[in-house]
């Protein structure tokens, strides 16, 4: 429950395991730089967010959904009225941004938010807090947030200096199978009939779910990274043409989380690939890769996390 609403089960969700993989991978390694989802209408995207959200629930794990004409001062935050004027004292009153620390920041329709705020929000992302500068405070608040934002490209793309800072990037379709159609339907019955059985089911699952990611995200620090790995990365960035050091950085954060997801110490090439795609989908400046990307249709979704470039 979520404001005494019922929400949707994370482990229940079918159909969206990329979706689901990129913001398990932000929400182990918060530093990867959030998740950019893109496709069609209609395909549970909030639904998926809001579901990681209430799995997390019980480790406050935050859920703030940032509305597109929200202010400056209330992303950022502000100096609070009443002690100011009462008590002459300088307080601040955190944004949205701040309130977001440890959790999730919710976007939807992110290509239409202004720039200015995009640049912020991605900054405090990679560098996981920011500075409020207000009438002679400046103060640093921590944001370690788990950036979400979702969009239909039929109504506008992202700069591609914007596009390039958000962490992963994944392709959201509607499904074509019908046997997967037919079970997220019966499902979303089932929860809408009985919410309380409905939850009571997938009690277990998202249990065991939510101890494996608290668990990932105490241990990456540690983990072993091989010469193998690092190589791969530095191949598959030269290959792709990338511009700068970010996508080795992020492949090697990503395959590290991982390993983490899947409960090991140690991070292999294969890691590596498992996650390749979602960080060099939107970066590479290969013409080979371009028209493989191209020439992908919702026939090739897999529901393996493992992708071949």
């Amino acid at each position: 429950m979520r404001n005494g609403k019922a929400v949707f089960p994370f482990t229940a969700i079918v159909g969206q395991e990329d979706f689901k993989l990129c913001l398990i991978l932000n929400l182990i390694d918060p530093t990867l730089g959030g998740v950019l989802a893109t496709g069609d209408k209609g395909t549970g995207k909030t639904t998926t967010v809001r579901a990681l959200s209430q799995l997390m629930g019980s480790a406050s794990v935050p859920f703030i959904n940032l509305p597109l004409g929200a202010t400056e001062d209330r992303v950022l935050g502000s100096i609070a009225l009443e002690p100011l004027i009462n008590e002459k004292k300088k307080v601040v009153e955190p944004g949205l941004l701040a309130l977001a620390n440890g959790g999730i920041l919710y976007i939807d329709e992110i290509n239409l938010l202004n720039d200015y705020l995009m640049d912020i929000l991605l900054d405090a992302s990679a560098s996981g807090g920011y500075y409020l500068e207000r009438e002679g405070i400046s103060q640093w608040l921590e944001s370690r947030i788990c950036l979400t934002g979702t969009m239909n490209p039929e109504e506008g793309d992202l700069r591609p200096q914007l596009l390039d800072r958000f962490g992963l990037c994944v392709d959201i379709f509607t499904p074509l199978a019908i046997d997967q159609r037919r079970e997220i339907t019966a499902r979303r019955l089932a929860f809408e009939s009985n919410p309380a059985a409905f939850l009571k089911k997938y009690k277990g699952e998202e249990e065991r779910l939510r101890s494996i990611l608290l668990n990932a995200g105490k241990k990456i620090a540690a983990m072993e990274i091989p010469d193998a790995v690092s190589l791969r990365c530095s191949e598959l960035a030269l290959e792709h043409k990338v511009e700068g050091m970010r996508a080795d950085i992020l492949l090697m954060k990503a395959a590290r989380a991982y390993a983490a997801y899947q409960e090991r110490s140690r991070v292999d090439v294969a890691d590596v690939d498992a996650v390749a795609h979602f960080v060099l989908k939107h970066r590479s400046n290969s013409s080979s890769s371009s028209r493989k990307q191209e020439n992908n249709s919702p026939d090739d979704q897999k529901e393996s996390h493992t992708v071949r470039l």
